[in-house]
């Protein structure tokens, strides 16, 4: 299988890593060496699979989930990943805070300890009143961090019929 790279952006296999480099930064995506070996040939790279006949349908796999997250990264670092998100209250309005790598929620369902969600990665949040928007250069970080904060709002013991606060994804780009 044969994934083109974009003009603008540069790509190296280094280890067991393909380090994917645009205008917006750098990002890599590991290799499974056991069942694939990626190479780099001009502007295209190769991605073959293991000649094992047991491990073959497993090594397709492996090269369609690279072949998409080098796509991804392509896109990611030429142009960047966005995604938004809505905070939503009825009973409790809900604070958020940025410290460090962390997003604190305050006051979600009227509880006092302050919920924590991990911003994976260089991923960077704006909070603009009820609305946040995620960036990032990395699919998967952008995404891990969007389910990291969805995940901190999780209802527990309370009907979701009735309490629906939350932060949720909106948009998707």
């Amino acid at each position: 299988m044969q994934v083109e790279i974009p003009k603008e952006i540069e790509a190296k296999v280094d280890g067991e890593f393909v380090i994917v480099s645009g205008k917006l930064g750098s990002s890599k995506a590991r290799i499974n060496r056991k069942l694939l070996d990626v190479k780099i040939e001009g502007n295209k790279i190769n991605i073959e699979s293991s000649q094992s006949k047991k491990l073959k349908r497993v090594a397709r796999m492996a090269e369609n989930a690279l072949a998409g997250r080098l796509k991804g990264l392509f896109e990611g670092v030429q142009n960047g990943i966005e995604r938004k998100m809505v905070v939503a209250y009825v009973h409790f309005p809900i604070a958020l805070e940025l410290s460090g790598n962390t997003l604190i929620i305050k006051n979600i369902f009227g509880e006092r300890a302050p919920r924590k969600a991990k911003i994976v990665g260089n991923t960077k949040l704006e909070i603009k009143g009820q609305d946040i928007t995620v960036k990032g250069i990395d699919p998967y970080e952008v995404g891990q961090t969007i389910t990291n904060i969805e995940k901190a709002c999780k209802i527990t013991e309370k009907d979701t019929r009735v309490f629906q606060d939350g932060i949720y994804s909106i948009e998707s780009e």
